[in-house]
């Protein structure tokens, strides 16, 4: 009778302890897990007839601690479990649990199914949720997808197939395996690389296995929360998502400068930033905003910002960054040229820097020996014409900077005047029979290259006849035969550069083919 009563006892301080072990109170969440993700994680756990209450109790409590660090929710990490058995379920889908608390409640209280090992139904399922649209305005159809799945490695399946149809529509599948499973063939079902996202593990040790999935998991669904846009010389953009949206708080941002050193930590670059002490700057944001503009920078310099949410009903982790600014341009870093005309010339150049230039002076010749002519401006300026520059001629054109500092900074280009194309000076038409006219002008005989004569019907019975043809500089007549009535003649001057402005006629032919005329 008390050997009975002695092993009743042994065993109900078994069962208590294995209890205990079960729900025993979780770890804090890790560093830099909180916020971090954005993406959608599908659980596909083992719990057929192969695998114990215990077992299964393992499985779902190694669940809970490698979650409990994420962030839940719409613009965080969703999570989903479908249990594999005789007929696979469902237990909750990606929209069920937006808290720690719920989601953590769910997982004691689910049941094992018990029965064959059906994981190419359960797979089918997956394939339906994991790929269904995640929302009607598919706002996260571009975030990443995981599926990981646990099982004891008895009788799996064909799974290879499933598993590649869902790694080609961009699922990341990773497997967890407590048993004597096929090596081969998990190794070919999960995403590579092989040694981050397939593990062997005891039940009894499977939390030796959660920091190195987790981080696998965080790899492929890491969201880039924090991140610096309009990096200029002394200004940077910083932008976040709003994770304190409809919350009451507030962010705080510190930013400082990062100095380098020997003495740095980790085995890394040996940069550390000095947000410390009084080294770094400090602003504030109200909880609906998402970005700021960090003013008054150093150029050339590499700063670190973190962003610290605060609120009084959640907890977020600290977000970090580093940029580094533009280096300073000193003026003149450009220069252009526009408006150019015969005898002038517009000179532009950037970037106006009166805080650091004392003046600016443009010094331009014809080349190759014109003489040297010399203008100086304020420190305001950035733009000048030159005038009474010689046509058709090539300048080299310098801007120089004086700076504050005793330096200068020159730069250089050259610029070409247009050449004097004078137009037409006179244009007649005579008429030589019933259709043929004969074509007189006056012409400039400087740069001149030639003429090109145009003539073209008016008459909507001839739309469309037209002619064009070159004609030596030493011609300053043709003859045109076979002329439609009222053809309009044009002649240009052709120049080295350009066409000048040429004159046009046209020819009226009439009947008796006595009295003929122009109008031009």
């Amino acid at each position: 009778m008390y050997s009975h009563m002695l092993t009743w006892m042994m065993k109900v301080v078994l069962v208590v302890c294995s209890l205990l072990r079960l729900s025993s109170p979780q770890s804090p969440a890790p560093e830099g897990v909180l916020n971090c993700c954005e993406g959608d994680v599908l659980f596909l756990v083992d719990s057929s007839g192969s695998v114990t209450s215990y077992e299964h109790a393992r499985m779902l409590s190694f669940l809970s601690e490698l979650l409990l660090p994420f962030s839940l929710g719409k613009d965080q990490v969703r999570v989903g479990l479908l249990q594999v058995g005789t007929k696979p379920r469902l237990e909750f889908g990606f929209d069920r649990y937006i808290t720690q608390n719920g989601l953590q409640g769910a997982l004691k209280n689910i049941r094992p199914l018990r029965g064959d090992t059906n994981t190419v139904d359960a797979l089918k399922m997956a394939k339906e949720w994991v790929l269904r649209p995640r929302t009607p305005d598919g706002a996260r159809e571009s975030l990443p997808r995981v599926l990981v799945w646990l099982t004891d490695g008895i009788k799996p399946g064909d799974v290879i197939g499933p598993m590649a149809e869902l790694r080609q529509q961009g699922v990341a599948v990773l497997v967890v395996s407590t048993g004597h499973s096929n090596y081969k063939v998990l190794r070919e079902v999960v995403t590579p690389p092989v040694e981050n996202h397939l593990h062997f593990v005891d039940l009894d040790d499977m939390s030796i296995i959660t920091k190195d999935l987790r981080d696998a998991i965080i790899e492929i669904i890491q969201a880039e929360r924090l991140y610096v846009q309009d990096v200029s010389t002394n200004s940077a953009s910083l932008h976040w998502r709003p994770v304190l949206s409809g919350l009451p708080g507030y962010y705080e941002i510190r930013f400082g400068q990062v100095h380098t050193g020997g003495g740095g930590s980790g085995g890394g670059t040996g940069t550390s930033p000095s947000i410390g002490g009084s080294q770094y700057q400090r602003l504030t944001q109200p909880a609906e905003s998402n970005s700021i503009k960090l003013t008054g920078l150093k150029p050339d310099t590499t700063y670190s910002v973190n962003l610290i949410p605060e609120s009084n009903e959640l907890t977020f982790n600290t977000l970090s960054t580093t940029f580094k600014t533009k280096p300073e341009v000193a003026s003149p870093a450009v220069v252009t040229i526009s408006d150019s005309g015969q005898t002038s010339v517009r000179v532009s150049w950037g970037p106006l820097q009166p805080e650091t230039v004392t003046s600016y002076y443009i010094e331009y010749s014809a080349l190759p020996r014109g003489n040297l002519q010399v203008i100086t401006l304020d420190r305001t300026q950035n733009s000048t014409v030159l005038r009474n520059l010689q046509p058709d001629t090539t300048y080299l054109v310098t801007v120089t900077a004086r700076h504050a500092s005793g330096k200068e900074k020159a730069m250089s280009v050259k610029v070409c005047t247009q050449e004097v194309t004078p137009g037409l000076a006179d244009l007649q038409l005579t008429t030589v029979g019933s259709d043929s006219v004969q074509v007189d002008w006056k012409g400039s005989v400087g740069g001149l290259r030639g003429y090109w004569l145009t003539w073209e019907a008016r008459q909507s019975s001839a739309t469309g006849q037209r002619s064009s043809f070159y004609l030596p500089p030493n011609s300053l007549s043709t003859r045109l035969t076979h002329l439609p009535p009222f053809a309009r003649v044009c002649v240009s001057p052709i120049y080295r550069t350009a066409r000048g402005d040429g004159l046009c006629c046209t020819a009226q032919f009439h009947s008796d083919a006595l009295g003929y005329g122009f109008q031009s």
